[in-house]
């Protein structure tokens, strides 16, 4: 089984465990517009291994995470409805690996491997 170019895991750091059920879109910059690619929501263990084709042209892309849908699932207040993080992928290279560290109140995020 082929990977996608882009992966993703989400991990709730206020709670300690891996982030299941958040939406996940994948967007590319085309003329100044973004289009939607692919959508996805992470296992039971935060991942989302299979969002995208498993190769995508250089270029600007972004995943959208819901984590307003995320935290109102669990009963709990967050600052950051969505996070958005944008991000340049040259064709040449392998994979990308994209995670995401979430609180209610904080995010961070790094090229993973």
């Amino acid at each position: 089984m082929s990977m996608s170019h882009v992966t993703t895991h989400v991990l709730d750091t206020g709670s300690g465990r891996p982030a299941a059920d958040v939406p996940v879109t994948l967007h590319a910059l085309d003329g100044g517009q973004w289009v939607q690619i692919a959508a996805g929501a992470t296992d039971s263990d935060g991942r989302i291994r299979q969002l995208g084709p498993e190769r995508l042209p250089s270029g600007t892309y972004r995943l959208v995470f819901d984590t307003g849908k995320y935290f109102a699932a669990r009963g709990t207040e967050t600052f950051f409805p969505e996070v958005i993080l944008t991000f340049e992928v040259a064709e040449s290279e392998g994979h990308y690996h994209v995670p995401l560290l979430l609180s209610p109140f904080a995010y961070s995020t790094y090229r993973g491997s």
